[in-house]
């Protein structure tokens, strides 16, 4: 169930509402089963279960009903990624929560074969160290990428401040006044956000904003952490393992624009990013090429 494990942490968060209750949630479901978290903010549930409980509650739920747990598994798959991706888009399954003494229960209700399919994920307090490797520590780590994101951009400003004042020594003059700024001063602009910026930046809410604008963070940090685990534990084989390849992918997840609640991740392992072909030959360049314009987190 290691492989599970793993793809739950690569899995980022969706935010649900039912009824009354805003959660957030991640799923991962393969063949060997799946694993659902669960947290409103004030606790996490968690529950994993392999193909003999879903095959044995499948017996309890549906007794109409007779296939594999691949059957079913895939099933829950088919009904769960939609309702993670826009939980507001009307669905064929409806999705519903009870809490139990200290356990959650999330019921779904659908049809599997035109028959009536029931399911229920029981959901028991998360351990702490779950609690530390999907919240805790990829928060932390995000916050580090986060602040030294913010020191590239400063320095890149720095930069392009002395650009301009070069331009403007050789003679060079603004044609459009509504563009002119101030030189950028570090630390002014950090007194300013933390007066007028940082108490909405601080409006955690119901958890929506962490799961609409920092998932792509989130991602690049799990995945990040399941790297340095494999590498902790070596098992023999080289560095050359852990190639520039994963960093490759991990920067382009940080520098990539987050996407609207409609195009959530799906919640089975991430497919591998596609290769393009190599283009035609290109010719010596003989002009000088246009400077890209850098992206980061928030472009």
């Amino acid at each position: 169930m290691e492989g599970l494990e793993q793809g739950l942490l690569m899995q980022p968060w969706a935010w649900l509402q039912l009824a009354e209750n805003s959660l957030l949630a991640k799923a991962s479901i393969s063949k060997q089963g799946y694993a659902l978290l669960i947290s409103d903010l004030q606790q996490v549930w968690h529950e994993q279960a392999d193909t003999l409980v879903v095959s044995q509650r499948a017996k309890e739920l549906n007794k109409r009903l007779t296939a594999p747990p691949s059957a079913f598994l895939r099933h829950l798959e088919e009904v769960l990624v939609p309702f993670f991706k826009d939980p507001a888009h009307p669905s064929q399954a409806t999705f519903s929560c009870d809490r139990v003494a200290e356990a959650l229960i999330l019921r779904v209700r659908s049809e599997l074969s035109g028959l009536p399919f029931n399911w229920h994920f029981h959901c028991t307090p998360a351990s702490s160290s779950l609690v530390s490797q999907h919240l805790i520590r990829p928060l932390m780590g995000m916050s580090l990428a986060l602040q030294c994101h913010g020191k590239e951009l400063a320095t890149l400003l720095r930069k392009k401040d002395l650009e301009i004042q070069a331009y403007q020594e050789s003679g060079a003059v603004l044609s459009r006044s509504r563009l002119k700024t101030e030189p950028f001063e570090e630390n002014s602009f950090l007194e300013q956000f933390m007066v007028e910026k940082l108490p909405e930046a601080c409006t955690v809410g119901d958890g929506r904003p962490f799961a609409m604008n920092l998932q792509s963070v989130y991602v690049a940090v799990t995945r990040q952490q399941i790297q340095a685990g494999q590498k902790r534990r070596g098992s023999g084989e080289t560095q050359t393992s852990c190639s520039t390849s994963p960093q490759r992918t991990d920067s382009q997840l940080l520098n990539q624009p987050e996407q609207p609640a409609s195009s959530t991740p799906a919640l089975s392992e991430p497919e591998q990013e596609p290769t393009g072909a190599s283009g035609p030959t290109q010719r010596p360049q003989l002009a000088k090429s246009k400077r890209k314009k850098p992206r980061g987190l928030f472009s």
